[in-house]
């Protein structure tokens, strides 16, 4: 008798489903295809020829992350669009603080089931914030896993691909004590710190996630899946000069992020005071006990991006950014005091 289901269908792995819900790929990456994109979605690899004109010693940057267990918040709640423009935005804003521009960016989804509706929701958003922050969405690969992952479960990892004039490269050399540290406002946890929030708000207190919490007027599933914000088109259209260095806010907060552009014999002195933490960390921080210093090393506190410019140039910075003054740069070790 002929099988009815294909063996590896029956194993787990539909490639005829794969196939199908591939197609619908073409129409979402095309609109984040500039001149630059040369061939299709689908080939064995993604072809971009950069425009150099006007750069003196072109670099490529490259970064590669993922989204951690903020996934979990989406698979609890059934949305997935969000979680795919978290990942472009924060591959983004890593290559940002070097002074690069992106140019191209490359997915992985790796799950037990393909779900049609699921996977096109993640590029949805893969395409959505391609497209806000002028990269091409060239390719990826989606794998299906069958007892690798629980059901209904996935994970989703990126690359992106940049380019900077190597005279125009933020290397953190021209810090200098005196500087001062310009915050931009983040937009709740981010990408990081979900497994520590998590374990707080869900297990240990119980909170509902279809209702606000306490001081919060969404529900607390929609302060856990705000979108984490691109900052590099705010970054680049600063003047010439301005910016010595930059930090993105991730995992390891401000305790370990700023200390990454430091030099040698360059301190950051933060004033904590100098910002309202929004009401989700407070929450998390007094219902877990967590002590400040740790808070502080693993979330973002309400500062997803941190710009260090000369004294001279911070009133214009503030106001070209709509950021605040939150320290400055002193001598000392290269590490950072909140204070």
């Amino acid at each position: 008798m002929p099988r009815k289901i294909k063996a590896y269908a029956e194993a787990g792995v539909d490639v005829d489903l794969g196939n199908r819900v591939k197609k619908g790929i073409h129409d979402l990456a095309a609109a984040t295809h500039g001149p630059e994109v040369l061939g299709k979605i689908g080939g064995f690899g993604g072809l971009f020829r950069p425009n150099l004109k006007g750069m003196k010693d072109p670099v490529l940057v490259s970064s590669v992350d993922g989204v951690g267990t903020k996934l979990k918040i989406a698979f609890a709640t059934g949305r997935h669009d969000t979680v795919g423009q978290d990942l472009v935005n924060h591959c983004i804003n890593d290559i940002a603080v070097i002074g690069a521009r992106p140019l191209f960016f490359l997915d992985y989804i790796g799950g037990e089931k393909l779900d049609p509706v699921v996977f096109r929701q993640i590029l949805k958003g893969f395409a959505t914030a391609c497209k806000a922050g002028g990269c091409a969405l060239i390719g990826g690969e989606t794998a299906q896993l069958p007892g690798m992952y629980h059901p209904g479960e996935y994970d989703l990892a990126g690359t992106i691909v940049g380019i900077v004039d190597r005279p125009k490269m933020l290397d953190g050399s021209k810090i200098r004590p005196g500087d001062v540290l310009i915050g931009l406002r983040g937009n709740g946890l981010h990408t990081n710190g979900y497994s520590l929030a998590r374990k707080i708000l869900l297990q240990k207190l119980r909170l509902p996630l279809d209702k606000p919490a306490r001081g919060m007027k969404s529900t607390l599933a929609a302060e856990l899946l705000r979108v984490h914000p691109n900052y590099q088109p705010l970054m680049a259209s600063l003047p010439a000069g301005m910016l010595r260095g930059a930090a993105h806010i991730t995992g390891g907060g401000l305790l370990d992020n700023l200390p990454r552009v430091l030099p040698e014999g360059c301190r950051a002195l933060i004033n904590s005071r100098s910002w309202k933490i929004p009401m989700l960390f407070e929450l998390i921080q007094h219902g877990g006990q967590v002590p400040e210093k740790e808070m502080y090393q693993v979330f973002n506190m309400g500062i997803g991006m941190v710009l260090i410019v000369p004294a001279a140039l911070a009133g214009e910075a503030v106001r070209l950014t709509n950021g605040l003054v939150i320290g400055a740069v002193v001598k000392g070790a290269k590490d950072v005091v909140i204070k």
